[in-house]
């Protein structure tokens, strides 16, 4: 992963991140509050010898005190020290239980014995300091008596009393706090690293590329109204997303098929927009200029027609079966230049009417009477018909869904195409977000020079794009009309075919 991909990760993640964050501070809180506030006492002893008038006296008795001190510091908390205490003050606990809330200590090259004692009364922690000075100090003189002797040679002096603490040393809550946060932070990084790592599916064009070497032709924004309005093309021809399916006919029109121009538009899986992409670029291109055949070879699940609004009882079984011509269910979509072929009835053999030579024949057939040949097959996972008619067509153009499709899926229906020879003419990436961390930068692109994209205009911009597009279709009707002498140039072409086929019935729009 690359520095932008750990951004777009924190982009996409910082709801996980925050609420680990807070989740940090509120557990740190919540140890801090229930802990016991406990507090700490300090007293010093010096440990100096007797006697000695000369500098070598000095001298021999300053090395001697202080190699001594580190084993009076080891001795305070052994119960020859600690038991006199406990008597002293009193309390109920063992000499080892008492040496759990005893620190002793002596900084380097120096005679002084600190002794803190750790409490949950502030008083008493005082008290135990001072008694364990006391305890030490009489210990050591007893300790050190020569035989024979009424003075030690080594003498301990009090140099600080304890006194007691006026604020708890532990729960430290702002460290706790500050710790239980960057501790929340760091965990919640780590999960939104990990949720991207082993997160399969595919987001950007990158995640394409590790996949396969097939061009990436196009990249459909979102559309949360795409339900309603399928035929963004055709329903609102200035939007960001009408923009994309004319960006992807350019790249269509681009590609080198071997002077084959019949496509087929399939995906791994069901509802990745396939349907609504043929369907929407068989417009693009006729609003082009293009004579397109639009096929909906979907003899499963067929949803041309009912995008189209065109009856859809007869049409591609019916003709592959014999029961009618091509001029029988070819109908002309509109004003346009697009012709429509319906599934018609469904049949029980769906893989074996696609894999037929009588598709093979009407595919040549349309090829040399039209332009281009666009056919909405089924997802490729589920079925083999796309794979199939694939292989008959000059090239499949593979939908991916961004965010639903894993690579996995991806990766299994290239191989399915793989298997059967059939060539990928490209990929489209459908319902690619317009914001966040994985917009493909529609936000500024297509914004500048198609504005209101899918938010609310104003009233007066509103009203200059009801203008716009009632200008556009007064001219595509006047272009309709320009072109209507070619509808005899189609129909002779489909003609001279096997299934001789007169001017297709134009049916209006619903």
């Amino acid at each position: 992963m690359e520095l932008s991909d750990y951004i777009r990760v924190l982009r996409k993640s910082w709801l996980i991140i925050v609420a680990a964050t807070l989740v940090g501070v509120a557990a740190a809180a919540a140890y801090s509050l229930t802990r016991t506030p406990l507090y700490s006492s300090e007293s010093q002893v010096f440990v100096s010898t007797q006697g000695g008038g000369t500098i070598g006296e000095l001298q021999q008795g300053s090395t001697f005190t202080e190699a001594r001190v580190t084993t009076y510091t080891n001795l305070v908390t052994t119960p020859i020290v600690m038991a006199p205490a406990i008597d002293e003050l009193d309390l109920d606990m063992t000499p080892s239980e008492l040496a759990k809330q005893v620190t002793a200590s002596s900084a380097l090259n120096t005679t002084i014995i600190a002794i803190q004692v750790t409490d949950a009364d502030p008083v008493l922690a005082a008290d135990i300091a001072n008694a364990l000075s006391q305890s030490l100090t009489e210990t050591v003189e007893q300790i050190e008596m020569p035989t024979g002797s009424d003075v030690s040679p080594v003498r301990l002096t009090s140099v600080k009393e304890a006194q007691p603490g006026t604020a708890p040393i532990s729960p430290n809550v702002p460290l706790n706090l500050a710790l239980g946060g960057l501790i929340g932070l760091a965990l919640g990084i780590g999960i939104a690293v990990l949720r991207e790592v082993l997160d399969t599916r595919v987001r950007t064009q990158r995640d394409i590329a590790a996949v396969t070497d097939r061009p990436l032709i196009g990249a459909i924004p979102f559309d949360p109204r795409a339900k309603d309005r399928a035929l963004i093309v055709h329903d609102d021809p200035l939007s960001p997303r009408s923009e994309a399916f004319r960006a992807l006919r350019t790249n269509l029109q681009f590609l080198d098929m071997d002077g084959g121009h019949s496509f087929v538009i399939t995906s791994s899986l069901p509802a990745e927009g396939k349907s609504t992409t043929a369907l929407n670029l068989a417009l693009a291109l006729a609003d082009a200029g293009k004579n397109v055949a639009l096929l909906d070879a979907d003899l499963r699940k067929p949803k041309v027609a009912e995008y189209l609004g065109i009856e859809g009882g007869a049409g591609l079984t019916d003709v592959l079966i014999g029961r009618a011509k091509i001029e029988d269910v070819m109908h002309a979509w509109g004003d346009s230049s697009m012709y429509v072929m319906p599934a018609g009835r469904i049949p029980p053999n769906p893989s074996e009417l696609l894999g037929s030579h009588q598709m093979q024949i009407l595919l040549g057939d349309l090829e040399k009477a039209f332009d281009v040949v666009i056919c909405d097959a089924p997802p490729l996972l589920p079925v083999t018909d796309a794979a199939i008619l694939a292989k008959q067509t000059s090239g499949a153009i593979v939908i991916v869904s961004t965010g639903r499709t894993t690579t996995h899926q991806l990766q299994g229906a290239i191989e399915a195409l793989d298997t059967v020879g059939a060539r990928v003419a490209g990929l489209v990436m459908t319902m690619i977000p317009t914001r966040g961390p994985d917009s493909y930068g529609y936000g500024y692109g297509y914004g500048y020079g198609y504005g209101y994209g899918y938010m609310q205009e104003p009233d007066a911009k509103r009203a200059r794009g009801r203008k716009a597009r009632k200008a556009e279709h007064e001219a595509a009707t006047v272009a309709a009309r320009a072109s209507a002498s070619m509808a005899n140039t189609r129909s002779d072409a489909l003609g001279r075919t096997r299934s001789t086929s007169p001017e297709p019935q134009h049916t209006p729009t619903e």
